[in-house]
């Protein structure tokens, strides 16, 4: 596996001085303290991706979103005017959760035409307004206008759906998003209509996952046995460097180089990948997707591999140089646990070969995030002893740093707000 030079001048790391190229300190994973002011200055002020609009396929569509880092749950619709709306998930008569099947703190989805609570059967439409109180006439005073569901900031770039719980967000979606992500506009995501979902409940922090999909570092010895011998041996003596990392604002990204799978030699293939024809980087007819956005591949890499774009805080698109895409989230639910879900997205099969091609890159991909998810449960015990309490990164692991760095950021940016409200008097 070849290297890649790295800029003309310095490292990656040093084109950012302000991240540091020190110890740091993984406190920020094990402090039930830090992690509750997380949810307050990140996850109730970030612009948060909770979907696609395919999950809202006509008008009346829904779906709901448990979203524990933030203390709610939300209903995301199409409205009867073909807008994608979002509310709280509870009923304004006596707060009980509007929208759920037999279990109440699972996720569902549907189509219907309004949302009638399971308690007392009072009614919304898909614009959020009350539109029916059984034995209205009981009620003192009621103004069915002033009591609709609870709205939450929704907006819409090119079919991802993001929310936002501040009273006012500090930014538009676009804003927020800024020219690293925006220059993706244009990439068909509308055709990747065929999907494969997993999700798992990990016991550790977010942020550890997060970073164990931020570098390739580890890739020739985690995945070693994934591969056939002669090429994890081959790996392992290259070692890995990406050709390109860049940073704006609080996103990050990492691009890298690829392989022809078929060129290689037969040793270094799976018996399956021949039959099928794909493997971990997608199946190997890439469909035809016209002219890709000018965001992708930045180092322009031939074969070209993989983009990683990073959302702050918690969503990954990855590209793949073979014509398709995935998503990871990465949803908090503890100091010390969260909820991991990948999407992994392709365009409509056409052969029945073509299906499979797409079932081996979804299972194949599989097993590399379990490989990455087997050691955090492991790190997540061990920083937690605090036996060590620095940590050293090298400069392929700039991501790392940066996305440590921005969670300090938003922290301290929300306690000074906070100290100057309590200052001024206001609330």
């Amino acid at each position: 596996m070849a290297r890649f030079p790295k800029p003309a001048e310095g490292s990656w790391t040093e084109h950012y001085p302000e991240l540091g190229t020190g110890p740091v300190s993984y406190e920020d994973s094990i402090n039930p303290e830090i992690y509750e002011l997380e949810r307050q200055a990140i996850f109730k002020r970030a612009w948060l991706n909770v979907g696609r609009v395919e999950l809202l396929p006509r008008k009346g569509s829904y779906f709901t979103k448990e979203m524990k880092a933030a203390n709610t749950s939300i209903i995301v619709c199409r409205t009867t005017k073909g807008e994608v709306k979002a509310y709280h998930n509870v009923c304004r008569h006596r707060g009980n959760k509007l929208v759920w099947n037999d279990k109440p703190l699972e996720e569902t989805s549907g189509t219907c035409r309004q949302f009638i609570c399971k308690y007392h059967a009072w009614r919304y439409d898909l614009e959020g307004k009350l539109t029916y109180v059984q034995q209205e006439e009981e009620f003192f005073d009621l103004d069915k206008e002033r009591y609709g569901l609870v709205p939450v900031h929704c907006e819409v770039w090119e079919g991802f759906i993001f929310v936002n719980f501040a009273a006012e967000p500090e930014q538009t979606l676009i804003d927020f998003l800024g020219p690293m992500i925006t220059d993706l506009a244009g990439y068909p995501f509308d055709k990747m209509t065929s999907r494969f979902t997993y999700r798992s409940e990990v016991k550790a922090n977010w942020k550890l996952y997060m970073d164990a999909f931020q570098e390739f570092y580890h890739a020739p010895v985690l995945h070693a046995n994934q591969t056939p011998t002669a090429y994890s041996k081959a790996a392992a003596q290259a070692g890995f460097e990406a050709p390109h990392y860049r940073i704006d604002g609080p996103h990050r990204l990492v691009s890298t180089s690829g392989v022809r799978p078929w060129e290689m030699a037969d040793e270094l293939r799976k018996p399956i990948e021949d039959i099928c024809k794909s493997g971990l980087f997608g199946p190997w007819d890439a469909p035809d997707l016209g002219a890709m956005p000018v965001g992708l591949n930045p180092a322009k890499c031939e074969p070209w591999g993989l983009d990683s774009f990073q959302l702050f805080p918690n969503f990954v698109i990855l590209f793949w140089g073979q014509g398709w895409y995935l998503t990871y989230h990465y949803w908090p639910t503890s100091y010390n646990t969260h909820t991991f879900e990948c999407t992994l997205y392709f365009p409509q099969p056409r052969t029945p070969r073509e299906r499979l091609g797409q079932e081996l890159a979804a299972a194949t991909f599989k097993e590399y995030g379990l490989q990455d998810a087997n050691t955090l449960e492991a790190t997540q015990t061990s920083i937690e002893s605090r036996a060590v309490e620095e940590f050293l990164y090298c400069d392929q692991e700039i991501l790392l740093r940066h996305l440590h760095k921005e969670t300090a950021s938003w922290i301290d940016a929300y306690q000074r707000e906070s100290e100057q409200r309590a200052t001024s008097g206001i609330r």
